[in-house]
């Protein structure tokens, strides 16, 4: 089987969607927004409940780093398993199915109330998160099959826009009910947001091209179409490139993130989750500014390969102005610029990925791509969370440690990547 070749309508400035006429126009889009916004939301009050907690009833850097892998490395296992779910069965049916499991999981940290409780609430979270593992490939997988060509990158920087508004929104206003309200009242809102996405996308049409027979053992089939879905990438290196381009962020970004925790308890000593709460959310206005700035300046796909790296590099440029100034609220314009770059970093990537992989292959793309993020943010994480609590370094000299790690892995990129996707495009030139 051959791979599309791209044409000119692929790497010349393209005639693209406005947002307000994406919304307005396709109404199958629109629904699959809707959904999304109202559980992203409630997602953040989650995420930012579930910090609080942790620092509250332990106060231990690793124990919170314990949260962040718990967050990922489940979904980094699945993942794979999601990918050939995603290609083998309806996408619509297995969102609905993910986000009623979710509305009954979350339900459960209401039972989580004092140290001891702790590993139930890692149990939960690594559920929840198995069960999420399904939702993204499904979503980012049915966006090419429910826009058209000019309507991909409108959908996806909407896409990305909306996770870092309800990022800062969420972020922000969970802090806050965090500590008016307590844990238990955001539990309850997030369960009821599930219920509210599944509504949304039961309302939407997303036609699809499965493989094989659905009614086939995933588990016996499961095995093969994962090491299928690896040879596809590796048989045509410009999808195999593309899919490490967030996974090379997090070698430093996944530790910085965390850190960022950290650093809201260090500037509002004794309102933990308000102080996470706005750091989250200027984390959020930063990868929503990032997208739009991308999408409305970088017109010519053949630049985006650089930009990727030259985005990695300027996250982590960010990030070390953090571990050199006084913490005070001027470090959240820092935290802005580091997440514009890491913002576009992710949509160019995802977009990139979209066009160049084939539908029936674009969940297992999909999937592998969140198996090597989660894994390698798992790691970052892991290795900040461990020499902190040990005393290796203090928090300041962390976030200068890994912002120069996060610089270098953005240089590497440049030096290795781009070079090789520049031969390509020559090569493509000649024989089209």
């Amino acid at each position: 089987m051959q791979q599309p070749r791209r044409t000119r309508h692929d790497v010349e400035v393209e005639q693209q969607a406005g947002y307000l006429a994406l919304v307005r126009g396709n109404v199958n889009f629109r629904r699959l927004w809707s959904g999304t916004l109202i559980s992203l939301l409630g997602d953040w009050f989650n995420t930012i409940a579930l910090y609080a907690l942790i620092v509250e009833l332990t106060g231990s850097p690793f124990a919170l780093g314990a949260v962040f892998i718990t967050k990922m490395l489940p979904w980094a296992l699945a993942s794979p398993i999601a990918g050939v779910l995603v290609d083998r069965f309806n996408r619509r049916r297995l969102m609905i199915l993910s986000d009623l499991l979710r509305a009954v999981v979350v339900l459960g940290f209401l039972l989580v109330d004092e140290p001891s409780e702790i590993p139930l609430l890692y149990v939960l979270t690594a559920l929840q998160v198995v069960v999420g593992a399904v939702f993204q490939p499904a979503k980012s997988a049915s966006i090419p099959n429910i826009t058209t060509p000019a309507e991909l990158l409108t959908a996806n920087a909407l896409m990305s826009a909306t996770w870092s508004v309800m990022l800062a929104a969420g972020a922000a206003l969970g802090g806050f009910a965090t500590e008016w309200l307590g844990v238990r009242a955001v539990f309850l809102i997030d369960s009821f947001s599930y219920l509210v996405s599944a509504y949304f996308i039961y309302r939407t049409s997303i036609p699809q091209q499965t493989e094989g027979n659905a009614r086939k053992s995933v588990l016996r089939a499961a095995f093969r179409e994962i090491v299928d879905g690896w040879g596809h990438m590796r048989r045509y290196p410009r999808i195999g490139r593309i899919s490490f381009a967030k996974a090379v962020w997090a070698v430093g970004g996944g530790a910085l993130v965390f850190m960022l925790t950290l650093l809201g308890e260090a500037m509002m000593p004794g309102a933990e989750a308000a102080g996470i709460g706005l750091l989250f959310a200027a984390r959020g206005l930063g990868t929503g500014i990032g997208p739009l700035v991308a999408r409305a300046v970088f017109l010519d796909r053949r630049r985006w390969p650089a930009l990727l790296g030259w985005c990695i590099v300027g996250s982590g440029l960010g990030y070390a102005l953090i571990g050199l100034v006084p913490w005070t609220y001027l470090v959240t314009a820092f935290v802005v610029a580091a997440h514009a770059a890491s913002g576009a970093n992710w949509v160019l990537a995802t977009v990139m990925l979209q066009k160049r992989t084939e539908d029936r292959y674009r969940g297992r793309v999909f999937a592998t791509e969140w198996l090597l993020v989660m894994g390698m943010e798992s790691l970052s994480i892991l290795a900040a969370s461990l020499l902190l609590e040990a005393g290796t370094f203090d928090l300041r000299t962390a976030f200068l440690v890994f912002a120069v790690l996060q610089v270098g892995s953005g240089l590497l990129w440049l030096a290795l990547v781009v070079p090789r996707e520049r031969h390509a495009d020559v090569i493509e030139a000649s024989e089209s």
